[in-house]
């Protein structure tokens, strides 16, 4: 969802009156509940089918806890439901303390994003407090998220990065910091998350993540959990997605960095390059009349003074 994020919000999540009015569509299947209005029931029945037919999560057990969604009728109750604590930009919101998830319905604007990819965000931040707890810092919980709804789109954000191209990468102990910067911060926060979560999971591409979360929660500690997963430190591992993430996406950055300079240039200086050879043209076109003044003049004047010459008698010879 570029610009307009999905939040998972993890403290200060109470019971809210959600205030549906009788004849509202109440939908239950499996482990899900979806409420909403009349006018949201087909997005809420596609929405059910959707989460039945692709209920498990990269490298945790299937999760089991009953979930309610709910699907807001409009962006004022929207912003009801979800309280003040969530940003004024998020798409959806997770609770997964009450296993819950808030919505916009159909009526939102298109920088809701897509909601299927955004109702499957939001259970995998579910489905990872279900099996891990507190455990995952911030960082981590989106990045998962992300990955798990497969929001490939979040990679583009480093082709076209000045970041990416002139700046150190962070390493995962301070990527935490930037979403709490504000939409434009968290949406390079969001990209660094994923990017992170994605490389973790790549190192063992028979497993995935499913040794490090057993690992993790054993230990209790990210850094051990690394350490007997894959063999390798923090420091290593922040060496190695940043070595990969140059990799992939370096070339891309730097170029499109550098279109985008010759773009601006030609928009700035464009008009008064065009404005200089407009001018230099006319002073040519000057410059060429008054040379052809010039040599008109001097033919009519060399024609003159012949004609004048012939005109004049010739004076006679003397005789000796």
């Amino acid at each position: 969802m570029m610009g307009v994020l999905p939040l998972a919000s993890r403290a200060g999540a109470q019971e809210v009156n959600l205030g549906l009015p009788a004849a509202s569509v109440r939908l239950d299947a499996g482990r899900f509940t979806f409420v909403a209005e009349r006018h949201d029931e087909v997005l809420a029945r596609a929405l059910l089918a959707a989460a039945q037919r692709e209920d498990t999560f990269p490298g945790l057990p299937r999760p089991r806890a009953r979930v309610l969604v709910a699907l807001a009728p409009d962006g004022e109750r929207f912003r009801q439901w979800i309280g003040p604590a969530a940003p004024e930009w998020g798409a959806a919101v997770a609770f997964p303390d009450l296993q819950r998830v808030i919505m916009q319905g159909s009526r939102a604007g298109s920088d809701a994003g897509d909601p299927l990819v955004v109702l499957r965000h939001e259970l995998a931040h579910l489905a990872l407090h279900e099996h891990m707890g507190a455990l995952p810092p911030r960082w981590f919980d989106e990045g998962y998220a992300s990955v798990a709804a497969r929001e490939w789109t979040r990679e583009q954000t480093f082709e076209t990065s000045v970041a990416l191209v002139w700046r150190t990468l962070p390493g995962v102990d301070s990527l935490d910091r930037g979403f709490y910067g504000g939409a434009g911060q968290a949406d390079w926060s969001y990209a660094l998350a994923h990017r992170v979560v994605a490389a973790l999971n790549e190192l063992d591409p028979d497993n995935g993540m499913t040794n490090f979360f057993r690992n993790w929660k054993e230990t209790g500690s990210f850094e051990p959990a690394l350490r007997l997963s894959y063999g390798i430190t923090g420091a290593q591992f922040d060496k190695h997605w940043h070595g990969v993430t140059r990799r992939r996406y370096g070339a891309l950055a730097l170029v499109s960095n550098l279109s985008i300079a010759v773009a601006l240039f030609t928009v700035i200086l464009g008009p008064l390059v065009v404005s200089r050879r407009r001018r230099d043209r006319r002073r040519l076109e000057v410059m060429r009349a008054t040379e052809a003044a010039q040599e008109r003049a001097a033919r009519e004047s060399a024609l003159e003074a012949l004609l004048q010459m012939g005109a004049t008698p010739s004076r006679p010879s003397a005789e000796p």
